[in-house]
């Protein structure tokens, strides 16, 4: 089985540690070839100049690091943001991607940037405490990001979560980018990881997402946003079962 993961902002490739070393662990020595993957300016590539980067840029980058290492027939996993490229990516090289899995991902209107998507979303989420995190100008970004990311987490990991989150930054062109192609996901097999305890995305807005990727298969779990991280082995339980599908 050959996975290639790709991580949501404001993080690294160092978010799937966990749940790549729990896939390893239960599919057993040599089984499962595992890939994390940096967005320009995150993680491992956090030093580069993202200035210019245009989007099909990012794709690209995406595309060339999955061609190196050599894999192929990939499930390429995604988390939130993430969702904003698995379908260029498989777009892109049809032959390198079996399927795609959406980890709580977002899938942004077509014709909205991400910020413009997640600005009108918010608005009607006033009462939830994520949307009363995010409209009190009172409270610091670090405990605004407490609520949203962490509100599954033990106060310890989510003190060390906390202090790596904002670190790594997608290319600004990730945010300017309104032409989201889905309709080639009909013909791309799909499977969606819903979050019932997601702060951020909410279980409906997932639905929604899921519906927008053309997914024909989803499974749920009781987590939080960072289903990663605080749920690792049960996500690498779901993932390790699409291997085997």
């Amino acid at each position: 089985m050959n996975f290639a993961f790709v991580h949501g902002g404001g993080q690294g490739s160092w978010v799937w540690d966990e749940t790549i070393a729990a896939l390893e662990l239960q599919a057993g020595p040599g089984k499962a070839r595992c890939l994390a993957l940096d967005a320009p300016g995150c993680g491992t590539k956090r030093a580069r100049d993202t200035s210019a980067m245009g989007w099909d840029e990012i794709v690209d980058d995406f595309v060339h690091d999955i061609e190196v290492s050599g894999l192929s027939n990939v499930i390429l996993v995604g988390h939130s943001q993430a969702g904003t490229v698995l379908p260029s990516i498989a777009e892109r090289r049809p032959d390198l991607i079996r399927k795609l899995v959406y980890v709580s991902c977002i899938a942004p209107d077509p014709g909205l940037t991400v910020i413009e998507m997640s600005t009108q979303r918010l608005h009607g989420m006033k009462d939830t405490p994520a949307g009363r995190a995010l409209n009190d100008e009172s409270m610091a970004q670090s405990e605004r990001n407490r609520v949203m990311f962490c509100n599954d987490m033990h106060a310890n990991v989510a003190d060390a979560f906390l202090a790596r989150l904002g670190e790594d930054g997608w290319p600004r062109s990730s945010y300017e980018a309104r032409d989201w192609p889905y309709e080639h996901l009909a013909e791309v097999p799909g499977t969606y990881v819903l979050c019932l305890a997601d702060a951020i995305l909410p279980p409906e807005w997932q639905e929604r997402f899921a519906e927008r990727f053309h997914c024909n298969h989803m499974v749920r779990i009781d987590a939080g946003h960072q289903v990663m991280n605080t749920r690792p082995h049960a996500l690498a339980e779901v993932l390790r079962n699409e291997g085997v599908d």
